[in-house]
């Protein structure tokens, strides 16, 4: 399966989403910011990143940027909490693969990480 990134400030939503991650085959490196992320990125392989669009340090958004700077094969999905910060995810529709709005659930979360993993190797 995938090796993931997730980015993702909040506790409870970023060991939710590892959990329901590994129970699916994947592994999962946890950043709690973006600047943890990049660090992680640097020093691993990763077939997916998952963050946060909201976090100190760095944003998600901005995390996203690098991403595709440096790995522009690696697929990309945002989540968000907040209605403002969806619709500059949106406007960046040319650099990720999916926004996942919160709360969501595992199955949305599921079908979120399959659409964009069978994705990436197309095209």
């Amino acid at each position: 399966m995938a090796q993931v990134l997730l980015a993702e400030d909040e506790d409870t939503v970023r060991e939710f989403v590892s959990r329901v991650l590994a129970m699916h085959g994947h592994s999962v490196l946890e950043a709690r910011d973006g600047a943890q992320a990049v660090e992680l990125m640097n020093q691993h392989h990763f077939d997916l990143l998952l963050t946060d669009i909201v976090m100190p340090i760095m944003d998600g958004i901005t995390l996203a940027l690098k991403v595709r700077a440096t790995r522009p094969d690696v697929p990309i999905i945002l989540m968000t909490g907040y209605a403002n910060e969806s619709q500059r995810a949106h406007n960046l529709s040319v650099l990720i693969e999916e926004l996942l709005t919160k709360p969501f659930n595992k199955d949305e979360l599921v079908a979120a990480v399959n659409k964009a993993l069978n994705g990436a190797g197309e095209g």
